[in-house]
């Protein structure tokens, strides 16, 4: 057989396989078309003036423009400070803590000899993860409330004056970091165990005949071989620096007016805006959100390839 006859063939077999893997991937395209891509049209709402008259086209199209205008209730608001140092803040703590404790538990299940054990504590840990925002904030009002919390009544119970927790808002930073690491715990937890589980046994064998003890296997070989789903767990959270979750800022304090200070975030305001103000301010807000989150994205895998190429996402 000469070259070019095998080389043709080569050509129609790959084609074929081709054509499979197409149509595999032709429901996942046509979503992300439809929902990714064609709703990025809507983007040009954050420059105009958007009024609600017909159609949507018609609405988007025959709107006036408006420039920058939508824009300005985000940086000119006397609450701009407050909201972005918000928005920052508690994402920061709550990055740190979504790799660190995760990471840590995660290491403790998996040297657990007990496999029934371990996966008994995954699923407590993980269960927190599937209640919605309204759930735990009903939870959060039973052991809150002023009248009839569980909390309050301990105290008075011990001779001690009951708290109006939902007037207080010294506490609440600490309830909402709180609450954002006991949710989502479990979903950090199995994805850095799923990695501890793939990691080739024969290394800790090697190193149980060299002596090592489990904090040298630990440190030597676990971390080490889980660097890189961590350091991708970070660029991706990174990327949501600058958006927040509207369910643990918004429906868990109740939308308490006393703890605007330490509850209101940029998709709070947005929300609260749309109730006055108009379709484009919250579009506006949104792409300012998704311009700054790329930004930060490309930012940590730049650094993050500046210190160790391999661990980079691209």
């Amino acid at each position: 057989m000469d070259t070019k006859t095998k080389s043709k063939r080569l050509r129609t077999r790959w084609r074929k396989q081709d054509v499979e893997l197409t149509f595999l991937a032709l429901p996942t395209t046509v979503w992300y078309i439809l929902f990714c891509f064609l709703p990025m049209f809507g983007i040009i709402i954050a420059f105009k003036d958007f009024k609600i008259s017909g159609g949507f086209l018609s609405n988007v199209l025959n709107s006036p423009w408006s420039g920058f205008k939508n824009f300005e209730f985000l940086f000119k608001s006397n609450d701009a400070w407050i909201i972005i140092r918000n928005t920052l803040g508690y994402n920061i703590i709550f990055i740190i803590l979504s790799i660190v404790i995760p990471v840590t538990l995660a290491l403790m299940i998996g040297m657990l000899h007990n496999r029934k054990a371990g996966k008994v504590y995954q699923t407590m840990m993980f269960l927190p993860y599937f209640l919605s925002w309204v759930v735990v904030s009903a939870v959060g009002w039973a052991f809150l409330s002023f009248d009839k919390g569980i909390v309050n009544q301990m105290l008075v119970n011990m001779g001690s004056e009951p708290i109006n927790w939902y007037m207080e808002p010294k506490y609440w930073p600490y309830f909402l970091i709180f609450m954002n690491v006991w949710k989502g715990l479990g979903y950090g937890m199995v994805v850095y165990l799923a990695t501890i589980t793939g990691i080739d046994k024969t290394y800790y064998e090697a190193a149980v005949i060299d002596g090592a003890s489990i904090w040298q296997q630990t440190r030597f070989i676990t971390l080490p071989l889980m660097k890189l789903v961590i350091v991708m767990m970070f660029i991706l959270a990174v990327g949501r620096i600058f958006y927040t979750d509207f369910g643990l800022f918004f429906q868990v304090p109740r939308d308490s007016n006393s703890l605007f200070n330490v509850t209101t975030t940029i998709d709070v305001l947005v929300y609260k805006q749309l109730k006055t103000a108009t379709v484009g301010m919250a579009s506006a807000a949104a792409f300012v959100q998704s311009v700054l989150g790329c930004l930060m994205i490309l930012t940590a895998n730049w650094v993050v390839r500046r210190i160790d190429p391999d661990s980079a996402m691209i």
